[in-house]
C-alpha cells in the first residue's frame, strides 16, 4: 500500500485552495499517509485525493513509501471511509 508524505508546501490555486486540500497537506507534513487515510481526514472522494496527489507528484512535492498491510485496520480502511463518507452526507442531508 501506498502512503505518501509532504516534502514542500504548494501555492494552491482553485480547485485546490480549499480547507480540504489545506487540511490533506498539514497532516501529509507531519507524516506518511495513505489515499484512503486522506479521504477519510478530509471528507473528499478518493477520486479527488488521487488528483490531488497526482498534482503534487507531477511537481515533486510528495515522498512515497510502499508499506505491506499488516492490520485488519488496513484491509477494512477503505469500507470504514465509504461508511464514514456516508454516515455524514446522510447527517447533511445530501
Amino acid at each position: 500500500m501506498k502512503e505518501y508524505r509532504l516534502v514542500a508546501w504548494p501555492e494552491l490555486r482553485p480547485p485546490h485552495d480549499r480547507t480540504a486540500y489545506r487540511r490533506m497537506l498539514n497532516d501529509m507534513s507531519h507524516r506518511h499517509l495513505t489515499v484512503w487515510q486522506l479521504v477519510a481526514t478530509s471528507g473528499l472522494r478518493r477520486p479527488e485525493v488521487q488528483s490531488f496527489i497526482d498534482f503534487l507528484h507531477t511537481r515533486g512535492l510528495v515522498a512515497e513509501q510502499v508499506r505491506a498491510s499488516t492490520s485488519l485496520h488496513d484491509s477494512l480502511a477503505p469500507a470504514l471511509a465509504w461508511l464514514q463518507r456516508t454516515w455524514h452526507a446522510a447527517a447533511r442531508g445530501d
